[in-house]
C-alpha cells in the first residue's frame, strides 16, 4: 500500500501495521478508539489518554525529544507523527528507517482526512468511518449557535504571553463554536501586557494546555483588562484533532450557555 501523508511524504506499507508507535497525544487517543490496543507498542510521556495506555504502554520520550534507542528496540512498522507537535529533524531521521505518517492539521477537514487515512492504513476503516460520521453530525449542531461579535483572545502560554493565529486548528474550533478571535498575524503571536490592554478583548480564554493556566492566573488578567470576561477553558477540546472531537461539540455548546 502506497501512502501519502499530510506533508506529502510518500511511503510503502507492505502489510497491515502490527507494531505502531504514536508521537502525537491526540492521535494516540484515536488509535485507542479505533481498537488498536495490541498494535500500539509505544507512546510519548504526553499521551495521557487513555489512562490505561498511559500507565501500561512503553514510553519513547517526549513529543520533541524521542528516544531513538527505545524506538529501535520496539521495532515499529508504523510511526504516527505531526508536523507541529514533533520536530522536523526527528521526523526526517525516523523517515530514513521507518514508515512515518505525519499529519498537518489546520482545520476540521484536515482532522477528518487524517482519521480516514489512519483507518485505511490500519485496516480499521469501518470504525474510522463511524467516528467521522459522528463528528460531522455533532458539528452540524453548532450551525444553530449565533456567532458572537465579541472579541476573543485565546492564550496558550505565559512568560511570554502567547495566543493563536487565524491559520490554526484552535481558531477553526473557535469560529465553529461561535467566537471571533482577534487576528494578530502570526501563527502563535506573543502579546505584551501593554498590547493586551490596548486590545481590550471582550473575552480572554486561558487554555489548560500547553501551559496549564489555573484559577490563580485569572486575577492577573483581570487586573490588566478589568472589563474582559476571563475564563479557563479545556485546551484538549480546542486543540486535540483526533477522536477527542467526539466530545468537543457538547463542550462548546455548554461553554456558550455558560457565557450567555
Amino acid at each position: 500500500m502506497l501512502v501519502t501523508d499530510q506533508i506529502n511524504h510518500k511511503f510503502e506499507l507492505e502489510t497491515t501495521p502490527k507494531r505502531i508507535i504514536s508521537l502525537v497525544p491526540s492521535q494516540t487517543e484515536l488509535l485507542f478508539d479505533l481498537g488498536l490496543d495490541e498494535e500500539v507498542v509505544g507512546i510519548t510521556k504526553f499521551c495521557i489518554h487513555p489512562s490505561k495506555w498511559f500507565n501500561s504502554k512503553n514510553r519513547i520520550g517526549g513529543t520533541k525529544t524521542v528516544n531513538y534507542k527505545k524506538i529501535k528496540a520496539l521495532k515499529p512498522d508504523l510511526i504516527i507523527a505531526n508536523k507541529e507537535e514533533n520536530t522536523q529533524s526527528e521526523i526526517e531521521e525516523l523517515q530514513k528507517i521507518y514508515p512515518v505518517y505525519t499529519s498537518d492539521i489546520y482545520n476540521l477537514e484536515d482532522s477528518l482526512n487524517m482519521i480516514e487515512t489512519t483507518g485505511k492504513i490500519t485496516k480499521t476503516d469501518i470504525r474510522a468511518k463511524e467516528i467521522i460520521h459522528k463528528i460531522k453530525s455533532d458539528f452540524l449542531k453548532l450551525k444553530s449557535i449565533e456567532h458572537k461579535k465579541n472579541k476573543v483572545l485565546y492564550f496558550i502560554w505565559q512568560n511570554p504571553y502567547m495566543t493563536i493565529g487565524s491559520n490554526t486548528f484552535i481558531n477553526d474550533m473557535l469560529n465553529r463554536s461561535g467566537f471571533k478571535h482577534i487576528d494578530l498575524g502570526n501563527r502563535y503571536p506573543e502579546v505584551s501586557e501593554t498590547q493586551l490592554q490596548k486590545l481590550n478583548p471582550d473575552f480572554i480564554f486561558l487554555s489548560s494546555e500547553p501551559y496549564p493556566f489555573k484559577e490563580k492566573d485569572i486575577k492577573k488578567f483581570k487586573e490588566l483588562c478589568p472589563s474582559s470576561k476571563v475564563l479557563l477553558v479545556d485546551g484538549e477540546m480546542f486543540s486535540w484533532y483526533g477522536s477527542r472531537l467526539l466530545k468537543s461539540v457538547k463542550y462548546f455548546i455548554d461553554l456558550n450557555d455558560k457565557i450567555s
